[in-house]
């Protein structure tokens, strides 16, 4: 089926992942529509709002709660995609939008990193507990080198290359997908925080050195 919505695409940025670009259009952009005639809606209310839920899987997480830490977490990065989708059909995109959005997301992320590895403490499933907490801030520090590499290239217009799959889309995905999948397995997040601690500070080291021979190549 055609693409029913013109370009630009109002669902989507420039700048998105195809992770992040699927759930935008089929999950954020179904909603949108629904809340632009909110007279009273602004597209501040609607970011701190996703981030909420995403802090508040964090605490479910934290207490044990893996299925309904997830399903917030799903929540979450659906309602994340649609306060720019809002912000852009009603003509209220701004920098200081952006900026809260961008700032806000990391406490949301961290507060979902955190509480997964609070959930594995819980059980315990990663053992010695220095091993667990080590990872966990792998974890969340490498998760939010993500952003900050990628927003700083950008300022400097260095190319990172192709994309990766630790982008937010990714991230937030893995935790709620872990999440959900606890009734079956109560120890999968485990897995997720793996992955976040290796693969994000895998990227942020290939990026360091990507950028040091971009260098030595212009001068």
């Amino acid at each position: 089926m055609p693409d029913a919505f013109p370009q630009p695409d109002w669902r989507t940025k420039p700048s998105d992942r195809f992770i992040l670009k699927w759930i935008k259009r089929r999950l954020s952009a179904p909603i949108t529509p629904l809340l632009v005639h909110l007279g009273w809606l602004r597209p501040w209310m609607i970011t701190l709002f996703a981030a909420s839920l995403g802090i508040l899987a964090g605490f479910l997480f934290a207490l044990g709660m893996g299925f309904a830490a997830g399903l917030t977490a799903a929540l979450s990065q659906i309602l994340d995609g649609v306060d720019g989708q809002f912000a852009r059909l009603t003509g209220s995109s701004s920098r200081a939008g952006a900026f809260l959005d961008s700032v806000i997301d990391r406490y949301a992320d961290g507060a979902m990193v955190i509480g997964v590895v609070v959930y594995l403490v819980r059980l315990p499933v990663l053992e010695p507990l220095w091993a667990l907490l080590v990872i966990g801030a792998l974890a969340v520090i490498g998760s939010s080198q993500i952003s900050y590499t990628s927003a700083r290239a950008e300022n400097l217009g260095i190319d990172l290359g192709s994309p990766t799959l630790v982008s937010k889309g990714t991230r937030i995905s893995l935790i709620a997908i872990s999440g959900l999948g606890t009734p079956l397995w109560q120890g999968l997040p485990a897995a997720a925080l793996l992955y976040l601690a290796g693969h994000t500070n895998t990227v942020v080291v290939r990026r360091l050195l990507r950028s040091a021979r971009q260098s030595k190549r212009q001068e």
